[in-house]
């Protein structure tokens, strides 16, 4: 799906190209909308650089159980 935003409305926001797609990425993520996955790459940023955009928002990355037990079992096979 595409979606047309008009040039009139992103400089409405005083904002470039990149930065307006960058916030509607955050806004997402915050939201729980897009996985930190989906939201860089909608960002158009490595997955490293979006965290470090949201740290500097004060907006936590989303880590639950689930993510703590995969990132346990990788280590697990990491180490072995």
């Amino acid at each position: 799906m595409s979606v047309t935003i008009t040039d009139d409305i992103v400089r409405a926001t005083h904002l470039t190209d990149a930065e307006f797609v960058q916030e509607i990425a955050i806004y997402l993520y915050e939201q729980g909308r897009l996985t930190l996955g989906q939201a860089s790459q909608l960002a158009k940023m490595p997955q490293l650089r979006f965290q470090h955009l949201l740290a500097s928002r004060d907006i936590p990355v989303h880590f639950d159980e689930q993510d703590f037990a995969d990132d346990l079992a990788t280590l697990r096979t990491l180490h072995r």
